[in-house]
């Protein structure tokens, strides 16, 4: 089978041919016809070393080709999606220390054939195509436990989704949407933001603005949760915008490691900061079941075949996508 192999940050990627995997015990095998880039590819290929080569992706979906041993012949041809949250284990709160997600170590969906364990394979939900399906295990899983289970959003609130234009984002904003929420969003470019409005957004706000804060106070007195991908220098305008008692949810860190929050702005508030990650077996089935019935379609930016890895990198480093990139496997 043809695949994308990474071998460390030293050494670039490259298109191999190589032996396609057999299900073993407890395991299908999937042909894949998408999968989805991630930011966490380009940290991966960017920060860890690994010794030997590797199968990278998060995201994808297509047909059971085979199954092994124990698991229900029933499955094959069904189109499924693959869940990248792999071995939670019991504590629904906090991922077991067999946690991974897929992509490293365990080969993941940029190749033509994977296998898996048969408990994080599901049935694409029935409205969508399988390259909307592809876009939406990692991104909307994270997106779904930021604002249900750590934010507890409720219908009605105030929320602010930071860096719209991204996976998690978008979903992020769909999800609120759906929810009843009154949503805000906030990015670099005005383009994402009028596009974000089409989609629900109440309004957006420029960052790049040095008085986007002021502006954005202007508009609403407070946000109740607020749901962060970037950290950095900017994390101390979220304390400044949150009302007395929000939730402030983060997942990722594109603005910088470095965070700055004046204590007096955290206590006089009684505000909540969380960290989130992926979610547990449950969060995604219900994912799944959320998406399905409010009839949500994923933004997909562009589609490339897999030799085509250089280019779909270039525009995920650019951050000029509005939604998911993905590859045509089954074209490449």
């Amino acid at each position: 089978m043809k695949a994308l192999l990474f071998r460390s940050k030293d050494e670039p990627l490259r298109i191999a041919v190589i032996e396609t995997p057999q299900p073993a015990a407890g395991e299908v095998l999937i042909r894949l016809h998408y999968a989805a880039i991630n930011h966490r590819d380009l940290f991966l290929w960017k920060e860890k070393i690994l010794e030997k080569d590797i199968i990278p992706g998060s995201d994808g979906s297509g047909v059971v080709a085979g199954v092994g041993a124990g698991v229900d012949a029933g499955w094959i041809g069904k189109e499924v999606l693959v869940n990248p949250s792999l071995y939670w284990g019991g504590n629904a709160a906090i991922p077991s220390e067999k946690y991974e997600i897929l992509g490293v170590p365990t080969n993941g969906t940029f190749a033509e054939y994977m296998v898996i364990p048969q408990n994080y394979v599901y049935p694409i939900p029935q409205h969508l195509e399988l390259k909307e399906a592809a876009a939406i295990p990692l991104a909307s899983l994270t997106a779904y436990r930021a604002l249900f289970t750590k934010a507890r959003l409720a219908k009605g609130e105030k929320v602010l989704v930071t860096g719209i234009g991204g996976g998690v984002a978008i979903f992020l904003l769909q999800m609120a949407v759906a929810s009843g929420a009154e949503v805000y969003v906030s990015s670099s470019s005005d383009d994402k933001l009028s596009r974000a409005v089409s989609m629900g957004a109440r309004a957006g706000f420029n960052y790049r603005d040095p008085d986007w804060v002021d502006k954005a106070r202007a508009v609403v007195t407070g946000f109740d949760v607020i749901i962060d991908s970037a950290g950095g220098s900017g994390f101390e305008a979220l304390t400044e915008l949150a009302n007395p008692g929000a939730r402030i949810v983060n997942f990722g860190r594109t603005a910088g490691n470095e965070v700055r929050i004046k204590p007096s702005v955290l206590f006089n508030k009684q505000l909540t900061i969380m960290g989130t990650l992926m979610g547990n077996d449950q969060e995604f089935a219900d994912m799944l079941a959320f998406y399905e019935r409010h009839q949500l379609q994923p933004a997909i930016e562009a589609e490339y075949r897999l030799e085509e890895y250089e280019a779909a990198i270039a525009l995920l480093e650019e951050g000029r996508h509005f939604g998911k990139l993905v590859f045509n496997l089954a074209s490449s």
